[in-house]
């Protein structure tokens, strides 16, 4: 597996990878800190045929004043490991100083999908990670990129700007990976306690509540929510941020659940921030 960290060099690797194999390329652009679900994201490219590419980047210009950007987690030899072991043919590691200039005052805004929800919570959030994936899109030039349905309103930013900026990139939005009790996996559940991490369950509880109740015949948004957040105020040490229906094609609010839909929701655990969401499929079925 070959390392790069000069943006200089990315294009000549994988123009080089693309020859030798005589395939497409795969990219599954990461933060590091890699669990279960980021190495779903590797086997679904090279399941698609693809020479998997990865990239390790803790995007500055994502993260928001008093938000984790220093203290995020960055294992960087064990999640190259874990890359190798996955059969990834190059990870694309840049510095923020190489993939930022000093002068830099160019950035990618999109302006009705990232409104609410966690958009609303982290002004600029979206903005950083559309400028980010972007970029990484011109540098490595994939054919395939996937990113998690855990990330809902991320992945639906992604999919709307390769729509409307002419991206020829397929995107795989793959489901949401979780621990086997439920928990959504995230680099930030390391941040967890013990008690923290069993009160964390809140989310995911909430949010199975929904699936049996949407089920058994409940569609109205207003109740769907209501017993998200009963399960969730049930915790001392968690905190709700939202719970909201919205569709999935411009993540506004619905009134009524049904295909196409999903209804997000995130919470503070202590100082931790957690989403997670439950996704109703295009033929009815409410998927955690």
């Amino acid at each position: 597996m070959e390392i790069v960290r000069d943006p200089a060099r990315i294009r000549d690797v994988i123009e080089r990878l693309r020859h030798q194999s005589g395939r497409p390329i795969g990219f599954a652009p990461t933060m590091g800190a890699l669990h279960e679900g980021h190495l779903s994201l590797i086997r679904a490219i090279r399941e698609a045929g693809t020479v998997p590419v990865a990239s390790i980047f803790v995007n500055p210009i994502q993260f928001g004043p008093g938000e984790d950007f220093e203290r995020y987690p960055r294992p960087f030899e064990k999640d190259c490991e874990r890359l190798e072991a996955a059969g990834v043919a190059c990870v694309f590691a840049p510095a923020s100083f190489q993939m930022y200039r000093p002068d830099h005052t160019v950035y990618v805004v999109e302006e009705r999908i990232t409104l609410g929800l966690c958009g609303s919570r982290r002004p600029g959030h979206f903005r950083g990670v559309a400028t980010v994936v972007l970029k990484l899109f011109n540098l490595i030039r994939p054919d395939l990129a996937a990113f998690g349905r855990k990330d809902a309103q991320q992945a639906r930013l992604i999919e709307k700007m390769i729509e409307d900026l002419n991206l020829e990139i397929r995107l795989l939005i793959c489901p949401i990976v979780r621990e086997a009790d439920g928990l959504a996996m995230s680099s930030r559940n390391s941040y967890l306690g013990p008690e923290a991490r069993r009160q964390a369950l809140c989310l995911f509880e909430g949010l199975k509540r929904a699936q049996e109740s949407y089920a058994r015949g409940e569609r109205r948004t207003n109740r769907i929510r209501e017993i998200v957040i009963e399960e969730i105020g049930r915790r001392s040490l968690a905190r709700l941020d939202y719970v909201e229906g919205v569709a999935w094609h411009d993540m506004q609010p619905v009134r009524e659940l049904g295909p196409g839909t999903l209804v997000a929701a995130a919470v503070w655990v202590e100082q931790t921030r957690l989403i997670d969401n439950l996704w109703i499929s295009p033929d009815g079925e409410p998927i955690l």
